[in-house]
């Protein structure tokens, strides 16, 4: 089945019972044991409910895997897989990696004796210099949040091979529409599916693909034990997410694409990062890894500061509010929000200066946004 069919009907038949074509909120803790020693396929919901086993399979579906994990946070997911180390393993991870992720490798895995290592992962000398003989992950995104640097995927997935590292890759920004970190060699994706996946804004969710069945088991034993699952309810919100999320990331690079274009020939913008712009400094090699360049651009504001709080004022469309990918366009400024609980001198070295904004483009008319920045800007 190709992508669309799979997003509505991958692990999501009808109900065997009454025949609900829509997946049922199973709503229960607890399971009924057929007999002492044989619980049935499920027995407490945080080790598996059926309407997070349907999720689970729509996301294994979707990103070309063979096991999909669902949790209660982009984070939880983050975290857990992290806990694939132990103490005394050597971690690399991207010199430009989202403020979350920064956070819990710099003041929880780092305090618990995984050491980590902060590398530019477009560099591919500089990747295999920083290898150790007690590497055992390595975590990648692309494109970065918030500078939207894309890094050769297929590469690092053989040096990580080359190397036995566990390779990761947060995939949240283009969706498993528009890119399959798997299909390039990656050993595990990774998902905030509060973000595309879901796409309304209305629910926080992680996810997490593999094909190998040896890490399947050590990360379904993980998220068993730790917990960090989320709830029926949840998941069904994620499931009527994931059924537009072909229609939806088309419509949204659409009108960031158009929106890059406008600010790039802006009197009042530095520079416009988008992966769609011929202009990027890793446009073809996004094309060749990826099947678009998504709803996520940033851009430097001439000014600094005083410029940058101004036209957040100003806009009347986009609301200034963290997270991205739902439906409405929001702005937001992460020298502060996103980025704000890292220091300083970590922000500067990444490339995050107070002139910079990022703008999760949203389902509404193109027109009505262009001329909501026109008017900001004016």
């Amino acid at each position: 089945m190709r992508f669309r069919t799979r997003a509505i009907h991958a692990g999501q038949g009808p109900d065997p019972q009454h025949g609900a074509v829509m997946t049922p909120v199973f709503q229960s803790s607890t399971f009924a044991f057929n007999s002492p020693d044989d619980p049935g396929e499920f027995d407490y919901s945080r080790s598996g409910n059926p309407t997070r086993k349907a999720l689970e399979e729509c996301l294994a579906s979707l990103e070309n895997g063979t096991r999909g994990f669902a949790f209660a946070t982009g984070m939880a997911a983050e975290t857990t897989l992290m806990m694939l180390c132990n103490a005394g393993d050597h971690l690399i991870a991207s010199d430009e990696c989202y403020g979350g992720t920064y956070r819990v490798l710099m003041s929880v895995m780092k305090t618990k004796g995984i050491e980590i290592e902060l590398v530019d992962l477009g560099d591919l000398n500089a990747v295999r210099h920083a290898i150790k003989p007690n590497t055992k992950m390595l975590w990648i995104e692309s494109p970065t949040n918030p500078l939207m640097k894309v890094v050769d995927i297929q590469a690092l997935a053989k040096i990580g091979a080359g190397n036995g590292i566990i390779t990761v890759v947060d995939n949240t920004f283009l969706s498993p529409y528009l890119q399959n970190p798997l299909d390039l060699g990656i050993d595990i994706v990774v998902h905030s599916t509060t973000k595309y996946i879901n796409g309304h804004s209305d629910v926080v969710g992680g996810g997490v693909v593999v094909k190998d069945d040896k890490l399947a088991e050590q990360i379904y034993f993980l998220q068993n034990a730790i917990g960090a699952v989320p709830g029926p309810w949840d998941c069904f919100l994620v499931l009527r997410g994931i059924k537009t999320l072909a229609l939806r990331m088309e419509a949204h690079q659409k009108n960031a694409q158009a929106l890059a274009e406008y600010l790039e020939q802006h009197p009042k913008i530095d520079n416009v990062l988008y992966p769609g712009l011929p202009s990027h400094p890793q446009f073809e090699l996004n094309k060749k890894q990826a099947r678009g360049a998504g709803g996520m651009l940033s851009f430097y504001i001439k000014g600094g500061v005083e410029e940058a709080y101004d036209v957040l004022g100003k806009l009347e469309l986009f609301s200034q509010a963290v997270s991205l990918g739902g439906v409405e366009s929001l702005i937001e400024y992460p020298w502060t929000m996103t980025h704000g609980p890292m220091p300083e001198a970590a922000r500067r070295e990444m490339g995050i200066e107070e002139n910079l904004i990022r703008v999760s483009v949203g389902l509404e008319d193109v027109e009505d946004l262009l001329a909501d920045f026109a008017q900001a800007l004016s």
